[in-house]
């Protein structure tokens, strides 16, 4: 695959995955409000699940072996564009400007192991529906990073 198709592939997942990151974030504080950032965190574990289960079943030897080309869309651009982790960091240094220490450790700590969760739950499930289980280059390798 050329660079430029790459960079194309993983642009337009970006797009779709800003537009869905944004969507959701409206959603989510319509329905719960603004007093913590549940659509950030909601977002966050939601992508890491995608890109675990996706990652599985996509592998060379996965249930549905994938592309280079669909992985970095869905992986790269898809997931990198849907999940948050910059206003996630916001979030957490406001908390901590605003003095409340406690929510911003709270958050960090339950986003960071509710992503775990998320991605190690996405690839378990892809994995019990046959193929490679291994979290090795299979997921890594042409997660969008390296092609």
């Amino acid at each position: 695959m050329n660079a430029v198709a790459a960079y194309l592939y993983v642009g337009l997942g970006s797009a779709l995955g800003g537009m869905a990151r944004y969507g959701v974030g409206l959603a989510v504080a319509e329905r719960f409000g603004e007093s913590f950032p549940w659509g950030t965190l909601l977002i966050n574990v939601t992508g890491s699940f995608v890109i675990g289960l996706v990652g599985t079943v996509t592998a060379p030897f996965g249930l549905r072996p994938a592309s280079a080309e669909m992985r970095l869309f869905a992986m790269a651009g898809l997931c990198g564009g849907f999940t948050t982790f910059s206003a996630f960091s916001i979030q957490t240094l406001q908390m901590l400007r605003e003095g409340e220490a406690w929510r911003a450790v709270a958050y960090a700590v339950s986003s960071v192991l509710a992503c775990i969760a998320g991605a190690a739950l996405g690839h378990y499930l892809a994995a019990g529906l046959g193929g490679d289980t291994t979290l090795g280059s299979s997921i890594g390798d042409t997660a969008g990073f390296r092609t």
